[in-house]
């Protein structure tokens, strides 16, 4: 990769964010499309809105944002794609002439990748593990997607209740018909359905993979589908569920659309499948 005084940036925001795969997607992309532009890694410490303000300043073409901005960083925007806004989280920003943009590219890369590994949530009774920006992107994604029911579970329940509350209001508009729960993630053993779709949507098992929110296997023997939204293959999580003899995938291909579309957003463009099928190699090699 060539870099000069015409390289564009864009990069990612977030903390902890050094151990992103995020720059193999977009700087791959780069080079097989032949665009001057590079992308890297920007781990705040400090304000979200003076962050967002200095890349703005510095000309910086487009930004992903994770934990744990992606909900604080839509006071920063000049705008919002209305799915963003339902959602309450923001993920992608692209530059505009009076501000950043915001756009959750989320909840479209893990509905793309879910519906790859050929998971139909239609009918189905969903959990969610966790209440952050990440869970806010599933959560609408299992509605829009049918879920007959679904339950959120975290550690803070008011968390999960304002999450609820946004989903209500999304479930009236579109005349849709799934039923919410939220409860304190140690009463999990009050889900009385089995054949659970369970999106695992916290930050453990991002560090410390030997730790999952729940250890009870018997929780475990109730799952179909476990998705992990880390993009690690050795959790706990993924082990737990496995162990019972269910299927379970992590959050490598929700990673690799949800970049896609990021980057197809920076450049007004759409990336070919060939260099799609390039991405998923990278990301699987490494």
């Amino acid at each position: 990769m060539k870099i000069d005084g015409n390289t564009r940036v864009i990069g990612i925001i977030g903390n902890p964010v050094r151990h992103t795969k995020s720059p193999r997607i977009h700087n791959y992309i780069s080079e097989k499309l032949d665009i001057n532009m590079v992308y890297v890694p920007f781990e705040v410490t400090g304000d979200i809105k003076t962050a967002v303000k200095g890349a703005f300043e510095l000309g910086i073409v487009g930004m992903n944002i994770t934990v744990p901005y992606k909900t604080d960083v839509i006071e920063s925007l000049s705008d919002i794609d209305p799915i963003a806004e339902r959602i309450g989280a923001v993920n992608t920003l692209v530059r505009t002439k009076e501000g950043y943009k915001g756009y959750n590219t989320d909840m479209l890369g893990l509905e793309r990748a879910v519906l790859s590994e050929g998971i139909n949530l239609n009918g189905e009774t969903a959990v969610l593990l966790g209440a952050g920006g990440a869970a806010r992107a599933a959560a609408f994604m299992c509605v829009r997607n049918k879920v007959k029911k679904l339950y959120i579970l975290n550690r803070t329940v008011s968390k999960a209740e304002d999450i609820a509350a946004d989903l209500n209001k999304y479930i009236v508009s579109e005349g849709l018909f799934t039923k919410v729960i939220t409860l304190p993630i140690d009463e999990y053993n009050s889900i009385k359905e089995d054949e659970l779709i369970v999106f695992q949507c916290t930050k453990i098992g991002l560090a410390d993979t030997d730790k999952a929110v729940i250890n009870d296997t018997a929780f475990y023997d109730k799952v179909k589908y476990g998705v992990d939204l880390i993009y690690r293959d050795d959790t706990e999580f993924i082990n737990l569920v496995r162990k019972s003899g269910a299927k379970a995938y992590n959050g490598l291909k929700m990673l690799m659309y949800q970049g896609i579309i990021a980057y197809e957003l920076w450049n007004e463009l759409s990336v070919p499948e060939k260099i799609v099928q390039g991405v998923k190699e990278v990301l699987e090699n490494g």
